[in-house]
């Protein structure tokens, strides 16, 4: 019963995550998603966009990685992406996070999560680098629908972008150039900064 107990915790833990708001709109923009919502999504691009993945990922361990991605943000906070203040203590205020979150469950389960956590952090594998992928993605595409909302709120400029996608267009060239082709559009809208 100790190792339901300590399951149950964890499960009301993470409850905690659909009040992680994030600088992303909403499809619709009409308000801003939260971190459920961000990773439930991811979840479902992980099956249907396998398909342009470069190399062979596990698609089952690629959505719990997803899913718990951002399970860190319990404690240290969304931090925007082209959060240049932000991202300097971001490693160690998540490190923190995740060894208390994931230090709630079972000994097992607890070290699995973290290792598939970093994992992901490392960005090296082809699964962690398909998850970046669709955390990059996802919130390029709500931007696009929402009308470039986050990037006008945020000044962000094309530079910015193509810095943080770097890496997207070795883990899939047909989902790098649907990105430039989202990123021009706006570019010519105004919605992003060229330069």
């Amino acid at each position: 019963m100790e190792r339901m107990s300590r399951q149950l915790e964890f499960l009301m833990e993470i409850d905690k995550v659909k009040n992680i708001f994030r600088q992303t709109w909403l499809a619709d923009g009409n308000r801003k998603e939260n971190d459920a919502e961000h990773s439930w999504h991811l979840a479902v691009a992980a099956f249907l966009l396998k398909e342009y993945a470069a190399q062979e990922v596990d698609v089952l361990k690629v959505i719990l990685m997803v899913l718990i991605h951002d399970l860190v943000e319990i404690d240290a906070g969304d931090t925007y992406a082209y959060d240049a203040k932000g991202a300097e203590t971001k490693r160690v205020r998540e490190e923190a996070a995740a060894e208390r979150i994931f230090g709630i469950l079972p000994e097992d389960q607890g070290m699995y999560f973290r290792e598939l956590w970093e994992e992901f952090e490392r960005y090296e594998s082809a699964d962690a680098k398909y998850a970046h992928l669709l955390d990059n993605f996802q919130p390029l595409l709500l931007n696009h629908e929402s009308g470039g909302l986050s990037w006008r709120e945020h000044g962000v400029k094309k530079s910015q972008i193509y810095k943080r996608n770097e890496k997207i267009e070795e883990t899939s060239p047909q989902v790098w150039e649907k990105m430039k082709e989202i990123i021009d559009r706006h570019i010519q809208l105004g919605d992003v900064k060229d330069e």
